[in-house]
């Protein structure tokens, strides 16, 4: 384990706290501009649309009755938590997996606001190809799609693990 937290993967907080701000000033826009269900199209293929997810991902248990509110809020603290420990445990040089778990806390963090504040989860970005839709999501979606991805990333080919080791024996 890292010395201090400056060495650790917690330096790279900053990437969590910009996901989360983005992500509820999005969210803070489309609520103050637009009704629900409402839509702009900005592209062929794309449009800004105020819908409300009070489920998980693609509205998994989005008709649950209320008790998924809860249960996705633990989900998010339980997660962030994790996530925040384990970067105070590796080392800053750890780019990938510290880009991801910071994605995917802000993300997280984003989304349990808005299940907090609301009940439900604020989506706008709505992807279509002629008449299918991809399911609405927005910008903490994004954020923990991306960590998600990179985490995945690095099990395969991990190669920042190696550099890291090395790094710290330089040091």
């Amino acid at each position: 384990m890292p010395a201090d937290w400056k060495q650790s993967g917690l330096r790279w907080y900053w990437v969590a706290v910009l996901a989360f701000l983005a992500d509820q000033l999005s969210k803070q826009w489309v609520l103050g501009n637009f009704k629900l269900y409402e839509s702009v199209q900005l592209l062929p293929f794309f449009n800004l649309t105020y819908v409300r997810n009070y489920g998980a991902a693609f509205s998994f248990l989005s008709d649950a009755g209320g008790w998924q509110r809860w249960l996705f809020t633990a989900v998010a603290v339980g997660f962030s938590v994790l996530l925040t420990v384990w970067l105070r445990r590796q080392s800053a040089g750890l780019w990938r997996l510290n880009l991801a778990y910071t994605l995917v806390i802000g993300g997280a963090l984003g989304n349990l606001v808005d299940r907090l504040m609301h009940g439900f989860v604020v989506d706008f970005l709505d992807f279509y190809w002629k008449t299918s839709h991809y399911p609405a999501f927005n910008i903490a979606d994004s954020a923990i799609c991306v960590g998600a991805v990179l985490i995945i990333w690095d099990s395969f080919f991990g190669g920042d693990k190696a550099a890291a080791k090395q790094n710290e024996a330089k040091e």
